[in-house]
């Protein structure tokens, strides 16, 4: 059984420190890569699917999440405020504050909507002790998070389109949904006492899921605390169950921050904002991928995607050639030479790399290297110029 735990640090991808504190984990340099490369993928499909990204600072002020709704019914997971020439400063539970001012940062009209922001950044959760694990429960996350603004006419079909954005995340990074929740409220001042506002949002939310025909289990006491949300479940392979990707629609936040557009007919309208998360925290994103591929990741997402395995010192010369060669194509390339012991040894050493490219004498005075694939087959002999062009097609992500 893969416990990311274990193979984290097996694999040098992530280890904890008592100085830096619990909770609080890092990236060796193959775990940061693999991280960069799912960034990237995310980003160039939002990118592609009408999504403009944006910036914002990790903290702000104490009053930003008073007027959110954050401090009121979240505060016992937020870290205490700091005391900053007489202000008070949050670390940021959430983006969808920032998300807020930066549409209402500017005059809107309905021919800018639907307005689709997304950022990767910082958020933070003030954690107890007992329940934080490995990288699935950390006190400091890298949140992939979007937020659509749009009119209530837009809303079903934005939610639509960021299912189906999220599905083809899932499929592309070799991951299965065991299945899908409609999270509602529950009793109690953790959520906003709003009757109405939580009818018209489960109203539409039910009503997308039914449309697309997807089943779905209900559960009280798991919606946000502003309102319902679709949460993507992922099993373990522990048989652990957590929510990747979620989808929220919110109309409360837009009422809270007096948000606006104006119309056809010249008026100000209230937009609708859509919470959406395509593979929700990328820590806990890396520890499902690391259980579910038990460290032979998917080429495009391997942190050295290619390893070149000079038979001897004399081939040396050639086998860097060929790392320069593939590190300028953007690939992830690295050289594991004669020092490093016998070429059996270093092919079992590299056994997760998905492409093994040997260089004896022939290739080295042709110019070309040996293909070996990780399952241990053959890919043939190609020369330097094909064999890279071979490796960044079937190194690069589907889109």
């Amino acid at each position: 059984m893969n416990d990311h735990r274990k193979l984290g640090r097996e694999l040098d991808l992530f280890d904890t420190d008592p100085l830096i504190g619990s909770g609080l984990p890092y990236l060796f340099p193959d775990g940061a890569a693999i991280r960069k490369a799912i960034e990237d993928y995310v980003f160039e499909l939002e990118r592609r699917h009408g999504y403009r990204h944006v910036s914002s600072p990790v903290l702000a002020k104490r009053e930003l999440y008073e007027r959110s709704g954050h401090w009121a019914h979240y505060s016992e997971d937020m870290f205490p405020p700091m005391e900053v020439g007489g202000e008070q400063f949050v670390l940021r539970p959430s983006l969808c504050p920032h998300h807020a001012l930066i549409f209402a940062a500017r005059q809107r009209s309905h021919r800018d909507l639907p307005l689709r922001l997304a950022e990767l950044g910082g958020q933070y959760r003030a954690e107890l002790s007992g329940v934080l694990g490995g990288l699935v429960r950390v006190r400091s996350m890298q949140l992939n998070d979007g937020h659509v603004f749009c009119p209530l006419d837009q809303a079903a079909e934005e939610i639509a389109a960021a299912l189906d954005l999220i599905q083809a995340a899932h499929a592309q990074l070799g991951i299965r949904a065991s299945r899908y929740r409609l999270s509602l409220g529950g009793d109690g001042a953790k959520y906003v006492d709003d009757p109405a506002l939580w009818d018209r949002a489960e109203a539409v939310l039910r009503d997308v899921l039914a449309q697309r025909g997807q089943p779905y289990d209900e559960e009280k006491g798991e919606g946000a605390f502003y309102g319902p949300k679709i949460d993507i479940q992922l099993v373990d392979p522990s048989g652990r169950e957590s929510s990747i990707a979620t989808v929220q629609v919110d109309f409360f936040q837009p009422d809270r921050f007096d948000l606006s557009y104006v119309g056809p007919d010249q008026r100000d309208h209230r937009p609708v904002m859509v919470h959406r998360s395509v593979i929700g925290s990328v820590e806990r994103m890396l520890s499902h991928l690391v259980e579910v591929h038990g460290g032979a990741f998917p080429a495009w997402l391997a942190p050295v995607q290619a390893v070149v395995l000079p038979v001897s010192d004399a081939e040396l010369p050639a086998a860097r050639a060929l790392v320069r060669r593939a590190v300028e194509a953007g690939l992830r390339a690295e050289l594991a030479g004669p020092d490093r012991g016998s070429l059996g040894a270093r092919i079992r050493a590299h056994r997760l790399v998905p492409y093994q490219l040997v260089v004896g004498a022939r290739e080295a005075a042709g110019g070309s290297a040996a293909v070996r694939l990780r399952d241990g087959s053959q890919a043939g002999e190609l020369p330097v110029g094909e064999l890279v062009d071979f490796l960044r097609v079937r190194a690069s992500p589907s889109f």
